[in-house]
């Protein structure tokens, strides 16, 4: 403190022991005394403020300076200011001493920052430490203009030496924990950049450290922007990288990402980090779609390494382990050889349980489980990531709803919290369901379904969550199950993979590592689907009202290119027909896929319509009404689309193969009573394409029995197929128990 504004000594002594009315005589005595020591000013208005009397004390520090020349008044601003800051300071230190976690040191420091804020707005020091207080009380919603004056003055300044490095890490730091949804706090990370306030590796380090929360807490745009400042800091992190590419994927971006993939493949020198690249890359090419041999390719030499790996046994992180855990699935997009895939599925199976249990300390949790034995309900617990709008979530939700609750405690482990409609449907329906989140590690999901003794685990997932895969490979539950999922996973965990008569061949059973658990009729059924006012019309689209309208609606992922071309054929060959192409984020690509395939058929492109996609399923569902005939897609069918196009009565063509992904439409139209439009080659597929376009009375034929269906067929009954899922639960516990040599009195209720 300079000798200028030291103030009376008694005043402040009662000052500082917060005796303010006492303070504020002795100041005004000094001041009528002394009037030229200004520091009794400064020292009088803050007394005053700190008894809550504002208006008297902006007077009190307004009183030397009116008279004072421009000089005089910028130093005397100088002290005014120097004084407050002084106070914040002890304020804080006071705060820090308070036993009871007080926050009111706090808020009257935050409020001698608005003041100095008031009196030197471009005073960065105190901005800096005015944020971090609004962070500390949970204010800042209250006013980002203090975020955007931070940036404005760090964009137009060059950098500050007087802001201490720690404070503006600090800050930074505490943004990107409790608000890192903000995109002012993105603003301010690059400003800070810019400004060369902080050091550049230093926000790397913080921004790397927050990867996983950008995916669960931002929107996609936002957490871009900060994946692309991460690679503009360090352009060779593959962590950065590979989160980048996850992102630009999710947003459709595919294109972006397999350049990042093909960058990251150049620098990556270790066997996982290949791998991951690999993927990235088959899947960015396969969801962009028109890049089949490119994503073939790519995808070879994923196996090829995967095999290398699990050959060789080298140690790698559990996050590489978790990560190549679902990558095996695109094989079913690809080729319709399921000996060969599934055959790979059981060799990374083995593989990765045996580094996950490894790594979770497996033997903690328990080889059995310990399951209920004893109590009169079997307990069961599904387990999935779409419990939500999601196709798994628009199907199970029945199975839900029906379950007896006299004989079953249904338990519901979310993996993604939405709170939509679909997801209260479910969780009204189950005993418990569990909401868990994303910073649940897979052992503690383990442990929760320990915990709730769960007798049956059912996976909905399959090979599409990396997080439910962990926890299957840890077994918390004796008996596991995967059901609706893609496809059975190779874990020898899992002991059931849930089918039925048609959707699998006898013959599958010598290559899946699970039992195949067939269900007399169907693997699945529904009550049906809602639906929403149609936005489309024959009209919109420039389609005469006398042509037949044949229609896909697929993800890019589906779209093999030598199905695509007979869909071609079938349109070449039948007069005035029109084909409708839904499906993909990015709708160029697609064009340019389908355009050249129309070319090379001799068909104009006049006759294709790229449909973009609608706001939500109900309108998609009604949107269906549009079509005369559907187009399934093969190696893998349709599984909601198909229930959907049945649903709304619509004759459907599918070419069946020999793998579950092949045969999904299959197995459904069968259980609607319809198998006009069913296919078992190539040439069939043309043949009733052309035919269900050609024969208007087929189509009302078909339609008729689809309409009549819904009163009738195994496909549209859940009530009934949630009996037999539960007969099938009761089995497989009988087994169980009889392995163990155990009896339950459970199992005696009539069925």
């Amino acid at each position: 403190m300079s000798e200028q504004i030291i103030p009376s000594i008694q005043a402040h002594q009662e000052f500082l022991q917060g005796n303010y009315n006492r303070a504020v005589e002795l100041f005004e005595q000094e001041i009528a005394q002394y009037p030229e020591r200004v520091s009794n000013y400064w020292y009088l208005g803050l007394a005053l403020l700190l008894q809550g009397q504002e208006a008297e004390a902006q007077m009190a520090w307004m009183a030397p300076v009116m008279d004072a020349n421009l000089e005089q008044a910028q130093i005397w601003t100088s002290e005014l200011v120097s004084v407050l800051q002084t106070e914040v300071e002890r304020q804080r230190a006071l705060a820090e001493l308070s036993v009871n976690g007080d926050s009111q040191n706090l808020k009257t420091a935050w409020a001698i920052c608005q003041h100095i804020r008031e009196i030197d707005a471009e005073n960065l020091s105190n901005l800096w430490q005015l944020l971090q207080l609004s962070l500390e009380l949970g204010n800042l919603n209250a006013d980002d203009r203090i975020l955007e004056q931070i940036i404005n003055i760090l964009r137009a300044s060059p950098p500050s030496p007087a802001i201490a490095d720690r404070l503006v890490r600090k800050v930074l730091q505490q943004l990107l924990n409790s608000i890192p949804v903000r995109p002012l706090t993105f603003q301010l990370a690059n400003a800070c950049l810019g400004n060369k306030s902080i050091d550049a590796e230093i926000l790397f380090v913080m921004l790397l450290a927050k990867m996983d929360a950008f995916t669960h807490a931002l929107p996609l745009p936002l957490a871009i922007e900060y994946g692309e400042l991460c690679l503009r800091l360090q352009p060779k992190c593959l962590e950065a990288i590979a989160n980048l590419i996850n992102w630009y994927q999710n947003a459709g971006k595919n294109l972006e990402s397999v350049k990042l993939a093909q960058n990251m493949l150049a620098i990556a020198h270790k066997l996982e980090d290949r791998i991951a690249a690999n993927y990235l890359m088959t899947r960015g090419f396969m969801q962009a779609g028109g890049h089949w041999a490119e994503a073939q390719t790519a995808y070879q030499e994923y196996m090829g390494s995967v095999r290398s790996l699990i050959q060789l046994g080298i140690p790698i992180d559990i996050n590489h382990i978790l990560n190549i855990t679902t990558t095996g699935a695109f094989a079913f997009y690809f080729d319709d050889r399921p000996q060969a895939t599934h055959q790979f599925l059981r060799e990374l199976g083995r593989f990765t349980q045996t580094r996950i249990r490894q790594h979770f300390r497996y033997e903690e949790i328990g080889e059995s489980g310990a399951g209920s034995v004893g109590e009169p309900k079997i307990r069961v617990g599904y387990l999935s990531q779409c419990l939500r709008r999601h196709s798994v979530g628009w199907i199970s939700r029945w199975l839900f709803h029906y379950h007896d609750c006299d004989r079953f405690k249904i338990y519901a482990y979310s993996l993604v919290q939405t709170n939509d409609n679909v997801q209260q449907f479910i969780a009204h329906s189950c005993t418990e369901f569990r909401h868990l989140s994303p910073a649940d590690s897979i052992d503690r999901i383990a442990s929760q379904i320990q915990q709730d003794k769960i007798d049956i685990l059912v996976d909905l997932d399959s090979l599409t969550s990396k997080r439910c895969y962990g926890v299957l490979a840890l077994r918390p539950a004796p008996i596991q199950v995967t059901w609706l999922g893609m496809d059975a996973p190779g874990l020898p965990a899992v002991d059931y993979f849930i089918a039925d008569p048609y959707v699998l061949p006898e013959v599958a059973s010598d290559y899946y590592a699970q039992r195949i658990w067939r269900l007399p009729q169907t693997y699945v059924a529904v009550n049906g689907f809602e639906l929403a006012v149609p936005s489309l019309r024959r009209q919109y689209l420039d389609i005469p009202q006398d042509a037949v309208i044949y229609l896909s609606c697929q993800t890019a992922v589906k779209r093999h290119p030598d199905t695509a071309r007979l869909q071609l054929k079938i349109i070449k060959s039948v007069p005035n027909s029109y084909f409708l192409i839904k499906g993909g984020d990015e709708i160029e690509v697609i064009q340019q896929f389908f355009t050249q395939i129309a070319l090379e058929e001799e068909v104009s492109c006049d006759r294709l319509r790229f449909l973009p996609e609608v706001p939500s399923e109900e309108i998609h569902r009604a949107n269906l009404g549009v079509a005369d005939v559907v187009l399934d897609t093969y190696p893998y069918n349709g599984a909601t689309t198909t229930l959907e196009t049945l649903w709304a009565c619509i004759p459907l063509v599918t070419r069946v193969g020999e793998q579950f992904a092949a045969r999904n439409s299959y197995t459904m139209m069968v259980n609607a009573g319809v198998t006009e439009g069913i296919a078992w080659t190539d040439e069939e597929y043309v043949e009733w394409g052309i035919r269900l376009g050609t024969d208007p009375h087929l189509r009302q034929t078909i339609a008729r029995k689809l309409h009549l269906s819904r009163r009738t067929s195994p496909l549209w009954n859940a009530k009934a197929f949630t009996r037999e899922m539960e007969n099938a639960y009761r089995q497989m516990w009988q087994k169980h128990l009889g392995d163990r040599g155990s009896s339950d009195l459970r199992l005696n209720t009539a069925l």
